[in-house]
């Protein structure tokens, strides 16, 4: 996705507000390669482009970021809201390099709900995990994790290590970790 940026000057606190009021939002990009860049987002082309994205899927959501003269790829790494307007206030950008491994939080969907044999039975499904983090190359980033919940009765679970990992994705929890259970009511 595309997303248009100018660079930022200025510290000041009234410097950040002129940004806010204008309707922009101050942000980051971090680099392994380089020093931190400061830099000026388009609010109503980010607010365009969130109402696009799936929920969940905005840590796995590569960003192409252009200010006419470059483009830099980059994922967000930690976003702020304002607490009461809920408008994004700051964002934080991890630029994606093609050999340097980058640690990302994948979502997990669930398949197979309805056909659940243990959701028939009375039970219900209850999500322990609802994102993965792992580490791997930016080509390799999967938008998401599905994990078939369809053969599960009462009481059972399903686990990381039941999760089929892509080639070149290494998970960074246990693999132990539950992921999904159906519980009895």
């Amino acid at each position: 996705m595309k997303l248009t940026v100018k660079s930022r000057e200025g510290e000041k606190k009234g410097d950040i507000k002129q940004i806010r009021r204008e309707g922009n939002i101050p942000a980051i990009i971090y680099s392994s390669s380089t020093k931190p860049e400061k830099m000026i987002v388009d609010g109503t082309e980010f607010a365009a482009i969130l109402r696009g994205v799936l929920p969940g899927q905005l840590p796995t959501t590569i960003f192409t970021l252009t200010n006419g003269k470059k483009e830099r790829k980059a994922i967000i790494k930690d976003i702020q809201y304002h607490l009461t307007t809920y408008k994004v206030s700051h964002i934080d950008f991890e630029e994606l390099l093609d050999e340097v491994p980058v640690s990302v939080k994948v979502p997990v969907n669930c398949t197979g709900v309805v056909d659940c044999v243990g959701i028939k039975l009375g039970g219900f499904l209850r999500q322990v995990t609802r994102h993965v983090k792992v580490e791997c190359l930016p080509k390799n980033i999967p938008a998401e994790f599905l994990i078939d919940v369809r053969d599960l009765g009462i009481r059972q679970s399903k686990r990381l290590k039941d999760i089929a990992m892509p080639q070149g994705v290494r998970p960074l929890a246990s693999t132990d970790e539950v992921i999904v259970v159906i519980a009895k009511r």
